[in-house]
């Protein structure tokens, strides 16, 4: 700073300069001492100062006075002093005030700290603050997202067992890697009330996820609740964190592994098929008894329907018959034989009219005669249709044929009567 001054009012000195410190050009004339020679040893300093103060006084219009003797300058000298003195420090104040500026970027939150403590927190922009040693000023940006990784570092496969081994409530061990994201919501509160903060957000996170993941079984840690322990972790370290005024809020956990231990990894692997395997023939069975036993059930409703169905069919028939009869045994007691013989009739059409073949035993000679009624009635039915005229003698004709000649009127008594009374035997 003195250099740039002495340039200023045209001083020009120089180590090398073996006239340095001995007077200016302007004072060529003034005795010099003769016992010195010019590369004698260091500048005067005392004249130095008597001409630096020569100058100011020329350049703010004063007038220096007379140079005395080698024993100290005049009052001239002394007032000149002075005020290059003060214009020194009042430029020295100037450029410390001017220190005291500082900006703090969009996005980020500018602390000022006065003899060391807490003072405020400005706004982005232009500030300016007390310069050192009073005050000083410390930048935090509060709008850039942190991440902190538990359980391994940079990559998955970096992993650290001591804080990714963790211990579930079924007493099983589990190998879980996750990140936390967070960022800044009060900067004096991440700067003062915290020593280490990074670490102070890593250690919150484990202490989180260890007691979420020791009140959860392994299976749900492992497959459905991955989102669910993410949340809940999310939710406890905000609450930690909040109770410890860290100044920091959490905006995504992201799970990035959990499986079991390496050392019984394949172990677990065959135990997890053999569920998968144990748990696939579980819903084949049960699609099986959701086909079978339907049907078993519509066919056992089928037949209880059937049963009920033919025993009220039976007893209807029987109460039917029960009551023809009873109507038959009436009119049987009024007249025995007229009942009896349109039974013996209603009976032999009823057989005949269901039958195509009739067999009729002569006494004569015990010869079976076939009498084919359904070729009779075809061709009787062919014939009424064609149109002949003597289609109803014809079946008369072929009957005589084919029967034993008219027996006696007896013999016909004779068979009724031992029918009817077979009948009454059994």
């Amino acid at each position: 700073m003195l250099q740039s001054i002495f340039k200023k009012l045209g001083l020009k000195f120089s180590l090398n300069d073996p006239r340095w410190g001995r007077g200016s050009q302007d004072n060529e004339q003034e005795p010099r001492r003769n016992d010195k020679r010019p590369n004698d040893g260091p500048p005067d300093l005392d004249q130095l100062w008597r001409d630096f103060n020569q100058r100011l006084n020329r350049l703010f219009g004063g007038r220096g006075g007379g140079r005395g003797g080698d024993g100290g300058g005049t009052p001239g000298d002394s007032r000149g002093a002075s005020i290059s003195a003060g214009i020194v420090a009042l430029v020295i104040f100037f450029l410390w005030l001017v220190s005291g500026f500082f900006i703090v970027q969009e996005g980020q939150t500018g602390v000022v700290l006065t003899f060391g403590k807490l003072s405020h927190a400005t706004a982005p922009g232009f500030n300016w603050r007390w310069p050192y040693p009073i005050q000083a000023h410390e930048t935090v940006n509060v709008s850039q997202v942190r991440t902190v990784e538990v359980g391994y570092r940079t990559n998955v496969r970096n992993k650290l067992a001591r804080e990714s081994l963790m211990l579930t409530d079924d007493e099983n061990i589990i190998d879980i890697q996750f990140a936390v994201q967070y960022r800044l919501k009060d900067a004096t509160d991440w700067v003062f009330n915290n020593r280490e903060q990074e670490e102070t957000v890593k250690q919150v996170a484990e202490t989180a996820i260890r007691e979420i993941v020791g009140k959860s079984k392994m299976d749900f840690v492992l497959y459905e609740g991955r989102e669910k322990i993410a949340f809940d972790t999310l939710g406890l370290m905000q609450q930690i964190l909040d109770r410890y005024r860290t100044g920091a809020m959490v905006t995504n956990v992201t799970m990035q592994a959990v499986q079991p231990p390496e050392q019984v990894q394949a172990s677990f692997d065959d135990a997890v098929k053999a569920g998968q395997d144990r748990e696939r023939q579980k819903n084949e069975g049960q699609a099986y008894a959701n086909d079978v036993v339907p049907r078993a059930r519509g066919a056992a409703s089928r037949l209880l329907q059937e049963s009920e169905g033919y025993r009220s069919r039976v007893i209807a028939n029987a109460e039917g018959e029960a009551s023809r009869f009873s109507k038959i045994l009436a009119e049987y007691q009024k007249a025995p034989g007229v009942t009896r013989d349109r039974i013996y009739i209603e009976a032999m059409q009823q057989i005949f009219s269901s039958t195509t073949k009739v067999m009729i035993d002569t006494k004569s000679n015990n010869n079976m005669i076939y009498l084919p009624l359904d070729k009779l009635i075809a061709q009787t039915a062919a014939e009424s249709a064609a149109g002949t005229p003597n289609a109803p003698t014809a079946a008369p004709s072929q009957l005589n044929d084919v029967l034993p000649a008219e027996p006696s009127r007896s013999e016909p008594r004779n068979r009724d009567s031992r029918s009817s009374r077979d009948r009454e035997t059994r």
